[in-house]
C-alpha cells in the first residue's frame, strides 16, 4: 500500500506527466498534489464540479454502474479523473502533455496507483 505522496510521486513518473492531485469531492480540497504547469487549486475545484455533475446525471438516469475514469482531451493535454475505489468521494486527477504521453499507459498507471493507495 502507498501513501498519498508515494502515489503522486509514482504517477509523476509517467511519460508526459504534468501534474496530479488527489481530491476530496465533498469539499473540493486537495489531499495532496505533485507537479506544476496547471493551477491545481482551481483545477481541483473545477473538476470537483465535473465529478459531482456526472454522479448526479448517472443517478438521474438510474444507471446502476460505476465510473472507471473520465477523460478530457484538450488540444495539448489529457486530463484524467478517476474516482478512488478505496475511498468514496475521493478522486485522482492527472494531467499529461498529449504530445509526450501514451494515453493507454497513463490510464493504466492511474488504475494501478488507485489500487495501491492507502488512506
Amino acid at each position: 500500500m502507498s501513501t498519498i505522496k508515494q502515489t503522486l510521486d509514482e504517477l509523476m513518473t509517467a511519460d508526459g506527466a504534468v501534474c496530479t492531485a488527489i481530491v476530496d469531492s465533498t469539499s473540493g480540497m486537495i489531499l495532496g498534489s505533485a507537479g506544476s504547469g496547471v493551477d491545481i487549486e482551481v483545477a481541483a475545484a473545477g473538476n470537483t464540479e465535473v465529478f459531482r455533475s456526472k454522479m448526479k446525471t448517472m443517478r438521474a438516469l438510474g444507471l446502476n454502474d460505476t465510473i472507471d475514469d473520465m477523460l478530457i482531451t484538450l488540444g495539448k493535454q489529457y486530463h484524467i479523473i478517476r474516482p478512488s475505489a478505496s475511498k468514496e468521494g475521493v478522486f485522482i486527477y492527472f494531467v499529461l502533455d498529449k504530445s509526450k504521453s501514451n494515453l493507454a499507459m497513463a490510464r493504466r498507471k492511474v488504475q494501478d496507483a488507485d489500487k495501491g493507495l492507502d488512506f
